[in-house]
């Protein structure tokens, strides 16, 4: 599946980063991909974007649609060519755009769920949550803050910044195969979040992640974002 370069603006993204047992993840993800392992611990979590302007790259702004989304991500590694690549695979996406939902897998990469979206933000304060049509939901109540969370594994926000920047291809799968997307961002800066209450009915299912296997680390929120989508080959 190819798509034309797409164009907008990354109004709002909330990164939500778990980290988990490496052997759990292990299991959830599908070959060629593995869990890429930091301190010990795989990466899991969820994001939450709002997408504005949204087009084909060379059509005007006022053309383009808007948009909030959730994606559940893994950060994975695969061997490409004798050389080891990373980036994320994304088992689900959601989305308040029927029309996402309805050429996801189709026209755009992966499948996604049609899903409503309640979106709270004031004065440094993000209250985000959705219910997709399958009923997963999640939930996030966090602040602007200058500090990031000292009991991160990843010990400075820099480190994070890093190792996020660097998953920047998304892998989804959609029947047989796997739709690569990669965003460019054209300038990457992200800012700490306190976290008052977060909820994830997929990282809560204890079929999929038994009780102790996946635990919160920290939340990472970019605003005002110019970007690019670029469809890359299937796997």
């Amino acid at each position: 599946m190819r798509i034309p370069t797409i164009h907008g603006y990354i109004d709002r993204r909330i990164l939500i980063n778990f980290t988990a047992d490496p052997k759990i993840v292990k299991e959830l993800i599908p070959f060629p991909f593995r869990p890429k392992i930091y301190m010990e611990k795989a990466i899991v979590g969820i994001c939450l974007i709002r997408l504005k302007s949204i087009k084909p790259k060379g059509l005007p702004d006022f053309m383009g649609v808007n948009s909030e989304n959730g994606a559940h991500r893994i950060a994975v590694e695969w061997d490409e060519n004798g050389v080891t690549k990373s980036g994320v695979y994304i088992p689900r996406r959601d989305t308040s755009l029927k029309l996402n939902a309805l050429i996801g897998g189709r026209i755009f990469p992966g499948k996604h769920f049609h899903a409503k979206f309640n979106v709270g933000e004031e004065n440094g304060n993000y209250q985000i949550g959705f219910k997709s049509s399958d009923n997963t939901e999640i939930l996030i109540d966090a602040n602007e803050t200058p500090l990031f969370n000292n009991q991160s594994i990843f010990k400075t926000i820099e480190n994070a910044s890093d190792f996020f920047e660097n998953g920047d291809l998304g892998y989804s799968p959609n029947k047989d195969k796997f739709d690569g997307l990669r965003l460019k961002a054209y300038h990457w800066e992200v800012r700490p979040l306190e976290v008052l209450k977060v909820k994830s009915s997929f990282f809560e299912n204890e079929d999929l992640f038994p009780r102790g296997s996946v635990t919160f680390d920290n939340a990472l929120l970019m605003t005002n974002i110019e970007h690019a989508w670029k469809s890359e080959t299937s796997k």
